[in-house]
């Protein structure tokens, strides 16, 4: 009996021993800072950070240094004018937009790459050299499309003297400057395209009046004459044409 119970024992931890040593190695990620061996480390070091840094900036600089927000606000006042309400859904219409913005960003984009991106890669210039390059094309295509109106307003705010060229303006006014006229010509482009969606609602709304049929609503008889009218006159290759050529 006591002998049983020894081998039962041994067995027993012979096999715990087997399980434990099967078991697989798990990795272990540590995330830690440790001395340069040389320059090129650094450097190296640098760049990453330089490289989480946009990455985590560039949602915020794609819709704000960018076409994307007249783009997005005129394709939902479109939606908002057919009534179609989710139709095309919100995922569409923003694929949409970013996809266009890379359209009518893509000239700006190959300059800064060709002007900043290459010369530092190739490390012809430092790194604030490189900003500076970069930054040049991305105030040039601002100032195309900002309002005199909308930068003297915040240089105003900023209590700052009067610039006497595009240069002197500083990019932190700038950049708000461009973002109100951005907004300004988007509410514009929405009106004109509430327009003619506005007069099918008004005679549809007329007619049943007229008819009698007060309790019908209007916009069941009146949102399939707006997207015949929209098919008709072949409405997004329109909108999107009038948004290609508006940044040019």
């Amino acid at each position: 009996m006591r002998l049983r119970n020894t081998v039962l024992t041994f067995l027993g931890c012979l096999f715990c021993a087997l399980s434990v040593r099967a078991e697989p190695a798990i990795p272990k990620l540590s995330i830690g800072i440790d001395a340069a061996k040389n320059p090129q480390e650094v450097s190296i070091s640098l760049q990453i950070l330089l490289l989480l840094t946009v990455l985590s900036l560039a949602p915020a600089m794609l819709v704000m240094l960018t076409s994307f927000t007249r783009i997005i606000i005129v394709l939902s006042f479109t939606r908002a004018a057919l009534g179609t309400q989710h139709v095309p859904p919100n995922s569409v219409l923003i694929g949409l937009a970013v996809f266009l913005t890379f359209f009518t960003m893509a000239p700006v984009w190959n300059q800064v790459n060709q002007a900043a991106v290459q010369p530092y890669l190739r490390h012809q210039i430092t790194l604030e050299q490189g900003l500076d390059l970069a930054a040049r094309p991305v105030r040039d295509f601002m100032f195309r499309q900002v309002r005199e109106k909308d930068v003297a307003l915040f240089i105003k705010l900023a209590h700052i003297g009067r610039p006497t060229s595009e240069a002197g303006v500083p990019t932190y006014v700038l950049i708000p400057a461009f973002i109100v006229s951005e907004l300004h010509k988007a509410f514009t482009v929405g009106f004109l395209i509430f327009i003619p969606f506005l007069i099918i609602d008004t005679v549809v709304s007329i007619t049943l009046i007229s008819m009698g049929m007060m309790m019908l609503p209007p916009v069941m008889i009146s949102l399939p004459f707006k997207i015949l009218l929209f098919v008709l006159t072949d409405g997004w290759y329109l909108i999107t044409q009038s948004l290609a050529m508006s940044f040019k």
